[in-house]
């Protein structure tokens, strides 16, 4: 990859176009001047690839499919269908960088709405999910949106969890 973030570097460009973070990262070090434009980086400021969403900086900038916040407000909404929910297992993948921002910001809303989370690294296991069903700490199972596992599966553990 670096090979080719190099060559097209040496064909100076106003701007490369870039999908995902490991073509950014390497079109990044092969220049700090070239313009990159970026889409599908889940985690552009923990990757090193931009000082902050609302203001890059440095020569990348682009577009994040996910909002991670949106974890905090699947605890409101599951507060709000199961009251009594009070443990929550949240099934990962712990490499991704998708999963493991969206779990912090889960974790980050979890004391506000009376609410204890974990993570259940399992990714593309799917019997992660049986497991975590059995695990005495949860009461119910929340899956990253970064994670493989079919939602439908998550959706019938987590639902068999609250009846």
């Amino acid at each position: 990859m670096r090979l080719y973030a190099a060559e097209l570097v040496a064909l100076a460009p106003d701007v490369i176009v870039a999908t995902g973070s490991p073509p950014v990262v390497a079109l990044r070090q092969a220049s700090r001047i070239v313009s990159i434009v970026f889409v599908l980086v889940a985690d552009p400021v923990g990757a090193g690839l931009v000082e902050s969403r609302a203001r890059p900086g440095g020569n990348a900038t682009g577009f994040t499919p996910f909002e991670y916040t949106i974890g905090a407000k699947w605890l409101e909404v599951l507060r709000e269908v199961a009251r009594r929910v009070r443990r929550v297992a949240v099934l990962r993948e712990a490499t991704n960088p998708g999963g493991i921002g969206q779990f912090v910001a889960i974790q980050s809303a979890a004391a506000t709405h009376g609410m204890e989370v974990r993570p259940i690294d399992g990714g593309s296991d799917a019997g992660a999910i049986s497991r975590a069903r059995f695990q005495p700490t949860a009461s119910t199972i929340l899956r990253t949106s970064w994670t493989s596992v079919s939602s439908s599966v998550s959706a019938c553990s987590a639902s068999s969890l609250l009846t």
